[in-house]
């Protein structure tokens, strides 16, 4: 997620060593195991510069890791409707995951044409007791709801985001059978908490929702997105893999956040940035430098040298 286009950072950010090191699991020849077929990169705070822009050092990249025969697939806690920051660099298949994992979009077509491939929504009667569940645990939350296309807002929740909501009203009032967008699928809600600590009301709200909704969050403040139970990057990743008979070996993925860690644990390598929270570090299997540094540029380079 970003917010008013400001940098989306870890809650707390490790100190980088003076001369950052590549760390790469490494076969006993001192080579990868295996081919990395298909690359899973996250956006803000990951692939994205903290300007949100993509370094040419990275456009060249990701063009050379296609050119290579190494698909690369953008999986973001991003609506569809912010992915022109990429657009210009989903090559041949043009496919990202967005939403944390809530669907798979053609992003061919370009900004506000793009075409819903798949979606995993999140059933409102889930939704609904999600929002109940933490208003009781954490008074003051208040909520936002992202669809396919509609995003609406509860009067009180903050202008976090570069858009204006179609519908201001009550959280059961939109998630109602008979509310705005009924039609439309429900992707993810978003928890706004005005003073609690982060990874605090992450595991606050992980508690009191238990398995009704899937709860994780990417930004620095106390926003969580809450998507159906079993909808992760790392589950919508893994189907994507599996239409195109690519295993979890053969994947190498990047990320800076909570809702990162799972594709993190999934991958066969995985690689946490120099800005990443402790959480995706104690996930991933190497590291790399941080993302104003280039760090997935880095990694994508090392891995098309091993192959060459």
């Amino acid at each position: 997620m970003r917010e008013d286009d400001q940098v989306t950072s870890a809650t707390r950010q490790p100190q980088n060593p003076a001369s950052p090191a590549l760390s790469t699991p490494l076969g006993q020849d001192g080579r990868p195991v295996v081919r990395p077929r298909l690359i899973a990169t996250d956006l803000d705070g990951t692939l994205l510069r903290d300007d949100k822009s993509v370094s040419p050092r990275t456009v060249a990249a990701l063009a050379a890791a296609e050119k290579a025969g190494v698909e690369v697939f953008f999986v973001t806690g991003r609506p569809a409707r912010w992915m022109d920051v990429v657009s210009d660099h989903v090559h041949g298949h043009g496919l990202a995951i967005c939403g944390n994992g809530a669907a798979v979009v053609d992003l061919h077509g370009g900004p506000g044409t793009h075409r819903f491939v798949k979606v995993r929504e999140l059933a409102r009667e889930n939704a609904l007791d999600a929002v109940r569940l933490l208003r009781d645990a954490a008074p003051g939350t208040v909520y936002a709801v992202e669809q396919t296309y509609g995003f609406h807002q509860e009067p009180d929740y903050p202008k976090l985001h570069m858009e204006t909501p179609d519908e201001l009203a009550p959280a059961e009032d939109i998630l109602a059978p008979d509310g705005p967008g009924a039609a439309e699928p429900v992707l993810k809600i978003l928890a706004y908490h005005p003073t609690l600590d982060p990874d605090a009301f992450l595991t606050l709200a992980r508690v009191a929702i238990g398995d009704r909704a899937r709860v994780t969050r990417s930004s620095p403040s106390a926003l969580l997105e809450i998507s159906g139970p079993d909808v992760s990057k790392a589950s919508t990743l893994a189907l994507c893999c599996a239409e195109r008979g690519i295993s979890h070996e053969e994947v190498v993925a990047f990320g800076d956040m909570p809702n990162d860690v799972e594709m993190l644990t999934w991958a066969g390598r995985s690689y946490a940035m120099g800005n990443a929270h402790p959480d995706v570090i104690a996930a991933a299997s190497g590291r790399t430098v941080a993302n104003n540094e280039d760090g997935v540029a880095v990694v994508i380079e090392q891995l098309l040298a091993e192959h060459a």
